[in-house]
């Protein structure tokens, strides 16, 4: 029988379907038994291009990474940076928010988890901030956007107006907020964001001086 013109799995292709599933029914779903099925091949075809399912795992969480924009660094101020990144790292995390808790351990030896953090912590220092300082703005970064990516505190709401007017009288809108979810969580994080950059720039002018 002649050999197939593409091969049947890529690196790619075994991303984008661990992805896909991560995605749909979460981390414990990922197993390389579960991914070879979805992808209609045999268990032992994944091994000629990753070793274990860890290693999956870390290449799918590079390629979410991936997609942040971190160029901001190199071009815009320190504050304007921050934010427009912090903007993109949410959307990338809150489009695959399943796979946060594995992104939140840390970058590991992933490419492009490392690159991030050397652009962010390259653009800092060089905008005057301590490398101890930008250290811990980039942990403070993760974290905030982390958090804000792994569930939806408007959905925490349930739609049912009686429970909340019965027992909690501030809370009598409460039903309405799954409904405007989307406004309520983005509104937050916008809020989140400004504050916390508004508070490291009075930061900034104590330890380093006054902004440009």
């Amino acid at each position: 029988m002649p050999r197939p013109r593409q091969a049947l799995l890529s690196r790619q292709r075994i991303v984008d379907a661990a992805a896909a599933l991560i995605d749909a029914e979460g981390l414990d779903a990922l197993s390389t038994r579960r991914l070879a099925t979805e992808l209609g091949v045999r268990g032992p075809s994944l091994y000629n291009h990753f070793a274990n399912k860890d290693e999956i795992l870390d290449a799918v969480a590079d390629a979410i990474t991936a997609k942040v924009d971190v160029s901001f660094f190199a071009t815009h101020d320190w504050r304007d940076a921050l934010r427009m990144w912090g903007l993109s790292y949410r959307q990338a995390l809150a489009t695959h928010a399943n796979i946060v808790p594995y992104l939140a351990q840390g970058p590991g030896r992933r490419p492009a988890a490392l690159a991030m953090a050397d652009a962010v912590y390259g653009g800092l220092v060089k905008a005057g901030w301590p490398p101890a300082r930008a250290t811990h703005i980039g942990a403070l970064m993760r974290y905030f956007v982390a958090g804000s990516a792994l569930g939806s505190f408007a959905r925490g709401f349930v739609e049912d107006p009686q429970l909340y007017a019965a027992h909690y009288p501030h809370l009598r809108q409460a039903h309405r907020l799954a409904e405007h979810q989307q406004s309520v969580d983005e509104g937050a994080f916008a809020l989140g964001l400004d504050a916390l950059i508004d508070g490291l720039a009075q930061t900034y002018e104590r330890i380093v001086g006054p902004l440009p």
